[in-house]
């Protein structure tokens, strides 16, 4: 009897114990956890790129996010959003409360991209509480809803529908098919737009010039799909134990949308409206993830997807459950024409934690026979990759050159042998934008439009030159003169004599692969250059940019040619922008200054007026706390180029300023420096450089990657790719001072040797897995822009790693102009020269 007690005893504290192991917990990392699933709740901040609110992580995949209040069924990145007030965690009832509300009066009609809220305030507290194997979200009100915005205000919650297309949904006795592209029918609904508030009264945005006529992206609630389905219980992936979850309704209805009847970018929507007169518990859900209890994620193999020069460090990283104990040994393999062969097996080296993973290094740089690899870490495996002399040489930076660059060029028609990548786009460029006016995506002009033009005017000579903005096609004048700069450097640096492109500025017309026996790197500087030099010489100053003036040409997928007419001076033209900026006016003629010294010899006049134009802003360019490093950087691109001890006396005179500034000026200083010649001046150069170098090389221990990964809310692969380029520079001045792997570090991470489950060179078309969806002028047909470099691995706060394949997410996967590409492009070449010395 007292045996078949213990028995039972034991059985008992085994039912507890796994039933606790199903519980959904709080934890440190402030998000409830229960084995594999995980509930992050109001830790993101962006919800109109699809990170916020209560979000939902399933066995390694982000699988639903922006659990909160909207006003409409399906809200996209220009509707109305709550602004966050507080967000409390509370370990000892399993709660974490978020304190929000309607609306957001510092976006109402201003800003980066200005809001229109409507006329509708009031509070709310979602609480989400664990409980047992579920999640509970509950929404409690400060006051009632309007009669007026019932209907409209609900609690919604987004599902990403790159993985649910052709899968299965159950809403109570009803069943069907995430779709691949949105179905009728839809039905019309009175808009809030028609109750637009008064929040700001300093807001400079044009209600009416953002809602245009007919069809516009900022009115997301006249006309919505019907829903696919109604009911109270509401299962997703009933067929797949990893990804299925099931959300009950307690009381008020579910509904299903497709947010991308309304916006191409949507996503699905599950939304239970707000009734009348109700304030407490207005929305109750109950959402149960189902957990696989045995699962943890799989190890990750990241290398680089091109893979090693033989002479080059070869260094794989393992990412690894941190729950996980055993330790796999991993394996190089090299893959012959009969079969596979082990060729180093070693124990990695453990690295430690990073964001929510642990990490080994596997090192087989002893490894210099040329052939084709893979390395295993029990049964998973990387990409295969090459160990070879010319790993460089071809099909790697080349296709920033030949195709990106020339896909992006405005003002053309470019052809790719039967294809047209565009037809001739905005050759009615621009007329004056408004004054007193507040744009979109970051464009305002102020009371003076400070030139002698006039809001409305023609302004004569944009019409030539530039690449546009890969998502949106504007021309910013840093994304101009920045891309232009960057290849004058790598033109400089290392001597590119590369032709597979005919360029015709007069004919406006490109052919991508009919060489025209002309430098296609000088013709793209020059391409750069014709747009800033030919802003500056027409407007007396430089342009702030160049963008449409409407939002429904902002949001335009497809053809660049269909976004005007090219007929000059009508309502579609597109709008210049000015402003008063010193640091981006200096730091445009430090670009200038540069782009000159390399058109000279191939456009003579264009390195003439580039070179006027970088002395004149140099010269009338008024410095503050912001703009001085910027005018160093002028004083010293301008030295280079001219030999004036104009420029050289500056750099002198402000040598206690370089010295502390060492951190952001470093990097061009030192082909200043060794021209200059000074010995004070090299002596407080160098003891600042060492301070320096002490900093990146702790910097270089924050990850297993040896570089920095800080992205705040964009992957954060350009800013990596720009620390490669400024580590170039300090090196080749400084090498007793710099060392040359960081250069290797930034390209590799770029190559696939990143964080997250998926491996993809960020460079599209490059590497045996790259990303081949992208955010660029063909992002509606899921394709790609080759050698376009997207933004890369995102962080869902607070510690996962994305890069979906998704070609609307433009904070993971966008091209953009000003160093997207070029200084990937640079880096490549900077290891292959380094690597060949």
């Amino acid at each position: 009897m007292n045996k078949l007690f213990f028995i039972l005893y034991l059985f008992s504290l085994l039912c507890v114990n796994n039933l606790r192991a199903q519980e959904f917990k709080l934890t440190s990392s402030g998000y409830f956890q229960n084995n594999g699933v995980d509930v992050m709740a109001f830790d993101d901040i962006y919800p109109e790129g699809h990170q916020g609110g209560v979000s939902l992580i399933m066995h390694g995949n982000r699988v639903a996010t922006n659990g909160d209040i909207r006003l409409e069924p399906t809200p996209g990145q220009w509707q109305p959003v709550p602004k966050q007030r507080d967000r409390k965690l509370d370990p000892t009832t399993n709660t974490i409360t978020a304190s929000l509300s309607y609306p957001d009066s510092s976006r109402h009609v201003t800003g980066f991209n200005p809001i229109i809220y409507p006329d509708l305030v009031f509070n709310y507290k979602v609480n989400v509480v664990g409980k047992g194997g579920s999640v509970i979200v509950t929404v409690d009100l400060d006051r009632p809803i309007p009669q007026e915005y019932i209907g409209k205000v609900g609690f919604n919650m987004e599902l990403f529908p790159g993985t649910l297309f052709g899968k299965p949904w159950i809403m109570d006795d009803m069943t069907g098919i995430f779709p691949q592209q949105p179905n009728g029918p839809t039905r019309y609904e009175p808009s809030n737009h028609k109750h637009q508030g008064n929040f700001n009264p300093d807001g400079e945005a044009s209600v009416e010039q953002l809602a245009g006529n007919g069809y516009s992206p900022i009115i997301a609630d006249d006309i919505v799909s019907e829903p696919y389905a109604v009911g109270h219980n509401f299962v997703v992936r009933p067929d797949d134990p990893y990804n299925k979850f099931t959300i009950e309704s307690k009381g008020t209805e579910l509904k299903l949308y497709d947010g991308r009847m309304n916006h191409n970018n949507g996503w699905f929507v599950v939304r239970s409206e707000i009734s009348a007169g109700k304030t407490k518990e207005v929305v109750k859900w109950v959402i149960t993830p189902n957990v696989v209890n045995d699962w943890h994620y799989k190890p990750v193999v990241q290398t680089s997807q091109i893979g090693y020069q033989t002479n080059q460090q070869k260094v794989a990283i393992i990412e690894l459950d941190k729950r996980e104990i055993k330790r796999e040994t991993p394996t190089l393999v090299q893959i012959t024409d009969s079969g596979e062969k082990e060729i180093l097996k070693v124990a990695g080296e453990e690295w430690g934690q990073f964001l929510r993973y642990n990490y080994l290094k596997f090192d087989f740089s002893k490894i210099k026979k040329a052939g084709l690899y893979q390395v295993r870490y029990g049964n998973s495996v990387s990409s295969v990759f090459r160990i070879a002399d010319d790993i460089y040489d071809r099909g790697v930076w080349q296709p920033v050159l030949e195709y990106f660059l020339p896909v992006q060029m405005c003002h053309m028609r470019v052809n790719e042998k039967y294809r047209v990548w565009h037809d001739e786009c905005h050759l009615d460029d621009a007329r004056m934008a408004p004054v007193n006016f507040n744009h979109i995506d970051g464009y305002a002009q102020g009371p003076s439009t400070l030139t002698d033009y006039s809001p409305g005017d023609v302004v004569p000579g944009l019409n030539i030159g530039g690449w546009h903005d890969a998502g949106d096609f504007d021309l910013r004048v840093e994304s101009q003169a920045g891309e232009s700069y960057i290849l004058a450097l790598a033109y400089e640096a290392f001597n590119v004599n590369y032709d597979v492109t005919s360029i015709d500025q007069n004919k406006h017309l490109t052919e991508i692969h009919q060489p025209d026996g002309k430098n296609d790197l000088l013709q793209q500087v020059e391409n750069g250059v014709l747009t800033v030099v030919g802003g500056y010489r027409s407007l007396g100053r430089l342009y702030r940019g160049i963008i449409c003036n409407g939002l429904r040409q902002y949001v335009m997928l497809g053809d660049a040619s269909a976004m005007t007419d090219n007929k000059i001076g009508n309502v579609d033209d597109r709008w210049v922008f000015t402003e008063d900026n010193p640091r981006r006016e200096l730091t445009t003629a430090a670009q200038m200054a540069a782009a000159s010294r390399v058109l000279k010899g191939f456009n003579d006049t264009l390195s003439a007026q580039a070179l006027d134009c970088a002395r004149a802003l140099f010269d009338v360019t008024e410095i503050n706390g912001r703009s001085k490093s910027a005018k160093v950087h002028a004083a010293a691109e301008l030295y280079l180029t001219t030999s004036d001890d104009k420029y050289k006396n500056y750099l002198l005179s402000e040598t206690e300023f370089i010295t502390q500034a060492i951190s952001s000026v470093g990097w061009y200083i030192g082909r200043a420096e060794k021209k200059i010649n000074d010995a004070d001046f090299t002596k407080a150069v160098r003891e600042a450089m060492i301070t320096l170098r002490d900093q990146i090389e702790e910097q270089g221990t924050e990850t297993p990657y040896g570089i920095p990964y800080r992205p705040h809310i964009w992957g954060a692969g350009w800013n990596i790719q720009a620390f490669g380029f400024n580590q170039y520079f300090l090196h080749t001045s400084y090498p007793d001072i710099f060392k040359s792997e960081y250069i290797y570090n930034a390209l590799n991470f770029i190559l696939g040797c990143h964080p997250g489950s998926n491996t993809s060179s960020f460079a599209s078309g490059v590497g045996a897995c790259s990303a081949t969806v992208g955010y660029g002028l063909n992002r509606a047909d899921w394709s790609y822009i080759p050698g376009g470099v997207v933004s890369g691995t995102a962080l869902i706060r607070p510690d996962f790693p994305e890069l979906l394949e998704f070609p609307y997410l433009w904070q993971q996967v966008e091209y953009v102009l000003g160093g997207g590409s070029s200084h990937y492009m640079f880096l490549v070449l900077a290891a292959q020269q380094l690597l060949d010395e």
